[in-house]
């Protein structure tokens, strides 16, 4: 029983990293540098940099390397010392069946908005969600935030809607008014710890400090490196694709 456990294990590894998406693109270009090599071996050297590249990108080695300079930028504080939870939201999907309601938020928002709930209820500060609805079919993810929100116990009067911002740089700003407008003078924002270097950076250009407060971690504090961390995946191409968005995000920040 041992060896047919361990023999369909490997099966299965197998199937997953060279039949599924990115391994089988991995393998095709490798097949095509083959049948290329003696007709142009200038296309030849070109296919297989790029199945470098796409191989590469797709470990999850790399994309926890990319991850980890911006997850491990802020740590949650030990003490809040803000009036005021500001969370930036990450996406939702509109028409779905919900507990209570229609709409649900997606993986990242999950977890920002499970993190404020916990914080609102310990803390009984008031909550602002800041996120718009950037597609026709995600709805309005501030709405549905609110509602669930509600439904873990916050009150309806302590959470405020910015639900006109499309993205990291419209939720800056728009944010400075919306503090006045209430009196708030010490925001602590909460988002992904990926997004958060960005996130700061982006309300300083409006002359906001806030404390920060990431969660959301995708990558271990500690880091470990054995052979599944260097197969092509599709998590680790997420990651590498999360990091690059946020490297490239960066970019406006410092102009």
């Amino acid at each position: 029983m041992g060896v047919r456990v361990l023999v369909l294990y490997v099966i299965k590894n197998i199937y997953t990293v060279f039949l599924l998406p990115p391994g089988i693109f991995i393998v095709l270009l490798l097949l095509l540098a083959f049948y290329l090599r003696r007709k142009d071996k200038k296309s030849t050297r070109l296919v297989l940099a790029l199945t470098f590249l796409l191989y590469i990108f797709s470990t999850p080695f790399v994309g926890d390397l990319l991850l980890f300079p911006l997850e491990s930028r802020y740590s949650p504080p030990e003490k809040l010392q803000g009036d005021v939870l500001v969370m930036l939201g990450g996406g939702a999907i509109g028409d779905v069946p919900d507990v209570n309601g229609t709409g649900t938020m997606n993986g990242s928002s999950s977890n920002r908005l499970l993190t404020v709930a916990r914080l609102a209820r310990a803390s009984q500060l008031p909550v602002i969600i800041s996120t718009g609805q950037v597609y026709p079919d995600d709805g309005s993810e501030a709405l549905i935030a609110k509602r669930i929100l509600i439904e873990l116990g916050i009150p309806g009067e302590r959470i405020m809607l910015d639900n006109n911002s499309l993205n990291t740089m419209a939720s800056a700003r728009n944010m400075p008014a919306l503090l006045a407008q209430n009196q708030f003078k010490n925001p602590v924002l909460v988002t992904s710890a990926f997004h958060m270097h960005r996130s700061v950076r982006s309300f300083a250009k409006y002359d906001v400090a806030v404390q920060p407060y990431p969660c959301d971690y995708m990558v271990n504090a500690r880091q470990t490196l054995y052979l599944n961390k260097l197969l092509p995946s599709y998590g680790g191409l997420h990651k590498t694709g999360i990091a690059l968005r946020e490297y490239w995000g960066l970019i406006p920040t410092f102009f």
